[in-house]
């Protein structure tokens, strides 16, 4: 029998519940202080890990603390200093990008719309959400490779396009949880739901998950041998 969108909301405010329980430190892991260095974070952060984006930022932010600096930045010289964060030309060309754009447009500050934001070179949706949600506490579900995958297995979306897993999950999820939401799904895919063999067995939410291919317990007397 088909679930109704009544029992799915239900479904998936007991999985935010369980979740929260689980990972109760669960929140964004890029460092920032200012919109700014927030939105410069994420712009970096694409393929690439939080964890290297902050060892990357800690020295970055000392030397781009306005949008002037990103605006007026020598791009041989900010691409060496973001190297390691992986796409350094195209991701050099963002920020100095995004810093003219704020210049040019908003006199040098970040705007609080997603409109606005999906405007500026090198932010798309995921970007602008989670600059949103993070930055001005303005409720934002940003959909990245864990969201989605989570989300697809718990059965709250059967969509592939982000654009519809986000607004799948703004229909279904409560408005002032939807930031939560984001970070409570992301660290679920990595720490339990992974890609490749995930940790079904211990899973906090495993009977409110519908998805077939639940990995079973390892059997006894069937551990790895050191």
């Amino acid at each position: 029998m088909a679930e109704s969108a009544h029992a799915r909301k239900a479904r998936a405010v007991k999985i935010l519940g369980r979740l929260a329980k689980a990972y109760p430190t669960a929140g964004i892991e890029l460092d920032f202080t200012t919109p700014l260095e927030l939105l410069a974070a994420t712009i970096l952060s694409a393929q690439c890990t939080d964890e290297r984006v902050n060892a990357v930022t800690r020295t970055l932010f000392t030397r781009y603390r306005t949008a002037e600096d990103f605006a007026r930045a020598r791009p041989s010289t900010l691409e060496t200093e973001i190297h390691s964060t992986g796409f350094f030309k195209a991701k050099a060309r963002s920020l100095i990008g995004m810093g003219q754009a704020l210049v040019e447009r908003h006199g040098g500050v970040v705007p609080r719309t997603v409109e606005e934001l999906v405007e500026l070179p090198g932010v798309g949706r995921k970007t602008a959400n989670v600059v949103l949600g993070n930055a001005f506490g303005i409720p934002a579900i940003a959909v990245d490779t864990h969201v989605t995958r989570v989300s697809q297995r718990l059965g709250l979306t059967r969509a592939e396009d982000a654009e519809k897993i986000h607004d799948d999950l703004c229909a279904l999820l409560p408005k002032p949880r939807w930031t939560q939401a984001t970070h409570l799904l992301i660290i679920h895919g990595r720490r339990t739901c992974f890609a490749r063999k995930p940790a079904c067995p211990t899973c906090s939410v495993r009977d409110l998950c519908p998805w077939p291919g639940k990995t079973a317990p390892a059997p006894k007397g069937k551990g790895s041998q050191c």
